[in-house]
């Protein structure tokens, strides 16, 4: 077995969702929890399909997006995945409504952080083992960071 670190590739303002799911239904479902959760929004969708044809599935309402996810997913190559890249957006707005989908069984990462994928390769295919999201701390909050966090969330409309 190899481990390999593949890193999305994220287009400039967007954020990602990846995911694990199974079945080749997901598309289609995924497509519609996100139209149904945020009215124009902006996203691409690829699926990494495991059985049959073994094809990556693409929809969304953006084409930028859609070839951006679909090129992402060809290099991560792990079965049953789903990358989302969305615009207009943000994961918190679409989350609850993937997570309800039938198909969906893990959300590995929703961020506009830098991206890497953490993967195993053996000869039957590649799974993901887990995700590097972001940067590291540098440290623990003190007063000053608390009142800035307290304030860009109700300046972003998410506290009163």
């Amino acid at each position: 077995m190899e481990i390999k670190v593949i890193k999305i590739e994220t287009p400039k303002d967007c954020n990602a969702i990846l995911g694990m799911a199974h079945f080749i239904k997901t598309v289609e479902d995924i497509y519609e929890a996100m139209v149904n959760s945020v009215p124009n929004i902006k996203f691409g969708l690829a699926f990494c399909e495991s059985s049959g044809e073994c094809l990556i599935r693409v929809e969304g309402t953006d084409e930028e997006l859609k070839k951006a996810a679909a090129e992402n997913m060809l290099r991560l190559g792990c079965g049953h995945s789903f990358l989302i890249f969305l615009r207009n957006a943000y994961p918190i707005n679409v989350l609850n409504a993937l997570k309800n989908v039938p198909e969906v069984c893990t959300i590995y990462a929703a961020t506009a952080n830098p991206l890497k994928v953490i993967v195993a390769e053996d000869e039957q295919g590649r799974g993901i083992l887990g995700v590097i999201d972001g940067l590291k701390p540098k440290g623990i909050e003190d007063e000053k960071g608390v009142e800035w966090r307290r304030n860009i969330l109700r300046e972003f409309g998410y506290k009163k």
